[in-house]
């Protein structure tokens, strides 16, 4: 059987690790529905993803503990995605996009396109806007 892999958006994890009022529930449920069917689902991550969840958590250690490689598969950013991120964030700011949303996003969505992962991420309108192939998991 071949395994489905899952990039999770860092939004998601955040909204877990911070039991976020709004979105802990549905967060928390996606995460589980996956690893409770981890004979067929990988959930996945990737640096800039490790990087944003860092920011609320005091050590390496504990996000490490959080992170468990048991249930998220750790890779890297494939150039290929890198130079997807960066036309994608370029066709964003041509339109009009200010600078508040990080060039961070548009790795994440050329990843999990590139890779041919699903995404898991509460930012829908802005991954269906700059990568309408990508398969999309969102409330």
């Amino acid at each position: 059987m071949r395994m489905i892999k899952v990039l999770v958006d860092s939004n998601v994890l955040i909204d877990v690790f911070s039991d976020d009022s709004t979105w802990f529930t549905w967060s928390h449920q996606q995460i589980a529905y996956f690893i409770d069917r981890s004979e067929t689902y990988r959930l996945v991550i990737n640096p800039v993803i490790y990087a944003e969840v860092s920011v609320g958590i005091e050590s390496t250690e504990k996000l490490d503990q959080l992170l468990l490689p048991k249930y998220y598969d750790r890779e890297s950013l494939p150039y290929e995605a890198a130079f997807l991120a960066g036309k994608a964030f370029l066709q964003y700011r041509r339109s009009g996009g200010t600078r508040r949303s990080p060039l961070p996003d548009f790795y994440i969505g050329a990843h999990a396109l590139t890779a041919g992962y699903r995404l898991l991420s509460r930012d829908n309108k802005r991954y269906q806007t700059y990568f309408p192939d990508l398969d999309l998991i969102a409330p």
